[in-house]
C-alpha cells in the first residue's frame, strides 16, 4: 500500500503497575520503578509463586463516575478508563458530527476469560437459567472494545485483534492502514490484559512464570544470565493515531510520528520459538523497510525481551543480524522489567515508553541486570535511564508460535 498519508500519535492513556496515568508512567520507567508485588487479585496460596505486576488501588468510578459499571468486568473497566484518559489527553472532542470519523482498533486475547470461565462455570453447576444475562455481553471478546465505543459515542469502526504477544502492535498496524485508506481520522488503538487466576494459571502450568519449576527461584532479569521465566503483568493501554494534517487542523500537540510496521508468520511449533528467529529478524527488516530507513537511523530500540532464557537470547541475536556492527551501537533495553510480560498489551506498553522517551528525551532502564550473558551482550541500558535527544525509535514484539511484530516511531518534523 502506497503512504499517500502521515499518520501521528496525539494521545496516550493508560493504567499500569507504575503508574495510572502517562505522566506517572513516564517517571517510574525514568527512576527505574519495579512494578511487582504480592498477588492480590485471588488466593495465590496454590501457587509456589506470588508475584506479579497488578494495577493496584484501580477503582473505575475515580475516571467513569459511578453509574453503569456494575456489570463490566475489569478488563472492560481498565480499557474504557484509558481510553478516557487518552481522549483527554489528544484534546479532541468528539461530536454528532465527526463520530464517523473515528475508529477503535483493540489488541486483547485474555481479556474475556476471567468472564468467560465464570459465566460458564455457573452455568455448568447450576444449569443456564441461573445465569445473569446482564453478565454475557462481557463473556465476547470484543466486550471491551465495544465498550470504549459505547462510553465515548464512538461510531466509526471497531475492530478486536487476537494475537496473543503481538496484537497491539497488530492493533496499531490496523488502524494505522485504515488512516492510509482514508477510513478514519482518529483512532483509539492499544490493549488489555487483565490479570486473573485463569490466565496466571496456564502460565504457571506452562512453567513460563519465573520460580514456577520447583526448585527454581524467583527473578525478574531480562538478558541477564540469572534469568528463568516471567512475571505476569496486566494493564489497559491506548494510544490516539491521527492523520497528520487533521492534526495540525485542530493545533493538536504531536508526540511521535509512526514511520512503518514489518510482520512476518513463522510457524514453528506450539509454544516454541524458532531457535533461528527468521520470522522476528523479517519482521525487523520489512519494519525498517517501510520506514524507508536503514538499520543505522535507530537510535534506540524497546526490546521485546521478558526474562526468558530462550526469547532474550534469540532477539539478542537477531538485532545482531539485521543491524550489524550498528547493534554494539544501539541502546536497547526492557521495559518489561518493570511492568512484567501483560502478553497482548506488551507491545503497546512498549509503545507508550517509546512515546516516553521522545517526550522526555532518555532512554528507560533494564533494571535488575546483574549478570552478564555471553550470549547477550549488547548495551541493555542496565539499571539507569540514560539522557538522550532520539529521532527513532524500533518497538519489538514476537512470541511463540510465530506472530512477529515490529513498529518504528520517529520524532514528529514538519
Amino acid at each position: 500500500m502506497s503512504k499517500e498519508k502521515r499518520v501521528v500519535i496525539t494521545g496516550l492513556g493508560l493504567l499500569s503497575c507504575i503508574g495510572k496515568t502517562k505522566d506517572e508512567f513516564w517517571q517510574s520507567l525514568q527512576e527505574g520503578r519495579c512494578g511487582f508485588g504480592p498477588v492480590s487479585l485471588f488466593d495465590p496460596s496454590q501457587f509456589r509463586i506470588n508475584m506479579a505486576g497488578e494495577v493496584r488501588d484501580f477503582e473505575a468510578k475515580d475516571y467513569l463516575g459511578p453509574k453503569g459499571l456494575r456489570t463490566l468486568d475489569r478488563a472492560t473497566k481498565l480499557l474504557v478508563c484509558a481510553s478516557r484518559m487518552a481522549l483527554a489527553d489528544c484534546g479532541f472532542k468528539i461530536t454528532d458530527e465527526n463520530t464517523d470519523d473515528v475508529g477503535v482498533s483493540v489488541g486483547t486475547t485474555f481479556g474475556s476469560l476471567k468472564s468467560i470461565a465464570e459465566f460458564d462455570e455457573i452455568t455448568l453447576r447450576e444449569g443456564p437459567r441461573y445465569t445473569n444475562p446482564a453478565l454475557f455481553p462481557n463473556t465476547v471478546i470484543n466486550s471491551p472494545a465495544s465498550q470504549v465505543s459505547i462510553w465515548n459515542n464512538i461510531q466509526g469502526f471497531n475492530t478486536t485483534i487476537s494475537t496473543g504477544f503481538t496484537a497491539s502492535l497488530d492493533a496499531m498496524s490496523y488502524a494505522y492502514d485504515f488512516i492510509q485508506m482514508d477510513r478514519a481520522k482518529v483512532i483509539f488503538t492499544g490493549s488489555v490484559e487483565e490479570m486473573c487466576i485463569y490466565t496466571y494459571y496456564g502460565f504457571y502450568a506452562l512453567n513460563y512464570l519465573s520460580g514456577a519449576k520447583e526448585g527454581s527461584a524467583y527473578v525478574n532479569c531480562p538478558f541477564d544470565r540469572r534469568r528463568n521465566g516471567i512475571t505476569f503483568g496486566e494493564g489497559a493501554c491506548l494510544v490516539v493515531m491521527e492523520e497528520l494534517e487533521h492534526a495540525r487542523g485542530r493545533g493538536a500537540h504531536i508526540m511521535a510520528e509512526v514511520l512503518g510496521f514489518g510482520y512476518y508468520f513463522d510457524p514453528f511449533r506450539l509454544h516454541k520459538f524458532n531457535p533461528r528467529g527468521t520470522g522476528f529478524k523479517e519482521a525487523m527488516r520489512a519494519a525498517l523497510k517501510d520506514a524507508e530507513l536503514e538499520p543505522k537511523d535507530i537510535d534506540y530500540i524497546c526490546a521485546n525481551a521478558n526474562s526468558t532464557p530462550t526469547a532474550d537470547k534469540i532477539e539478542t541475536q537477531a538485532i545482531k543480524e539485521v543491524f550489524g556492527e550498528h547493534s554494539k551501537k544501539i541502546p536497547v533495553s526492557a521495559v518489561k522489567s518493570m511492568l512484567g510480560e501483560s502478553f497482548s498489551a506488551g507491545g503497546a506498553f512498549a509503545t507508550a515508553a517509546s512515546l516516553g522517551a521522545l517526550e522526555r528525551n532518555f532512554i528507560p532502564p533494564t533494571i535488575n541486570y546483574q549478570e552478564k550473558d555471553p550470549d547477550c551482550d549488547l548495551d541493555y541500558v542496565p539499571n539507569q535511564a540514560r539522557s538522550a535527544k532520539l529521532n527513532h525509535i524500533l518497538v519489538n514484539t514476537f512470541g511463540v508460535s510465530g506472530n512477529n511484530c515490529c513498529m518504528v516511531l520517529g520524532r514528529y518534523n514538519e
